[in-house]
């Protein structure tokens, strides 16, 4: 028995990103047809009072929140104002509209830079706000911590069944490839891409970081389960329970590219949060399970980038 109708009327916010679009994708795909989507052209949702005209006008049966400014290191770093502001702002809005317009279901993305750097491994849930953030994405784990506060506070004191899903590094068609605000794996696939068939390839760090990666429809399955069950707790890891170096990630996205040429890494560039592996046991328990693993992910997310590396923009923060 799922919680809510195949007529359902869905919000998705931030539908022409990468994880909103593939959450319309899987919900299409499960037989939903009554999504309700905006351009950020059409609603700003940084502007409170737009926003709570907009839910107040559509009552959506369920909203979700994939809408965000998302970004790597180098991006987290150079604008820390817009990752915080910008991406507060959305979710507290688009909560607060759900739950003054009595939506009955949410769900908000996060994102597992919301722990500890130094947090124990795997990551549990019940980590969040024991230590200190990782310095380089401090801004963006806050914003999306307030979020879970905020989701957190309407199930205590209203009883709203609304959820957070905080999902590993994510990767897959119609990702942000620009490599001045891009996270790793994309800016990897370029780089190797780019360096056909020989040349040396450039890559930050030192590479001995671990990371875990999930292809984003897999994130989009679980936010429809999400959707379609009761959970018992706020917060739930999204993720495959399995990590790889950074210089294994590289040596995976080389042969998948066909590089054949020098990887060098440049030391005096950050390296990040040593390791980030999620502890998934308690969305496992619930019933999902992740599905493409990472070396068929990455051939996917390739062949999707070749197809259309003409038409990829350049993505950039105003400040």
């Amino acid at each position: 028995m799922t919680t809510i109708n195949k007529d359902a009327k869905i919000y998705v916010a931030g539908h022409r990103g990468m994880v909103g679009a593939a959450v319309v994708d899987e919900l299409h795909a499960r037989g939903y047809s009554n999504i309700v989507t905006r351009t950020s052209g059409k609603l700003d949702l940084r502007e409170q009072d737009a926003v709570h005209a907009f839910v107040g006008n559509e009552r959506p049966d369920a909203v979700v929140i994939a809408a965000a400014c998302v970004g790597g290191i180098l991006a987290n770093d150079t604008y820390p104002y817009q990752f915080l502001y910008d991406n507060v702002m959305i979710e507290a809005n688009l909560i607060d509209a759900a739950h003054r317009n009595d939506v009955p279901s949410l769900v908000f993305l996060g994102s597992s830079c919301i722990y500890p750097k130094f947090a124990p491994q795997p990551m549990k849930e019940e980590y969040l706000l024991t230590g200190e953030l990782e310095p380089t994405n401090q801004w963006y784990a806050i914003a999306k911590i307030t979020g879970v506060k905020l989701v957190e506070a309407l199930r205590k004191q209203y009883q709203r069944q609304y959820v957070s899903l905080m999902p590993t590094n994510l990767y897959g068609p119609r990702d942000n490839f620009d490599l001045q605000t891009s996270h790793v794996l994309p800016a990897m696939i370029r780089k190797f891409h780019e360096a056909l068939p020989d040349k040396p390839v450039t890559l930050w760090g030192t590479g001995s970081p671990r990371r875990e990666f999930l292809h984003v429809t897999d994130a989009a399955r679980a936010v429809v389960f999400a959707l379609e069950n009761k959970f018992d707790y706020t917060l739930y890891n999204v993720g495959t329970g399995t990590d790889i170096t950074i210089k294994e990630l590289a040596l995976l996205v080389q042969s998948v590219t066909g590089h054949t040429g020098e990887i060098q890494w440049d030391s005096s560039k950050p390296d990040g949060t040593p390791r980030k592996l999620m502890d998934v046991s308690r969305l496992h328990k619930a019933g999902w399970k992740h599905i493409i693993e990472l070396e068929k992910g990455i051939q996917q997310t390739y062949t999707w980038f070749v197809k259309n590396a003409d038409s990829i923009k350049e993505v950039r923060i105003e400040a």
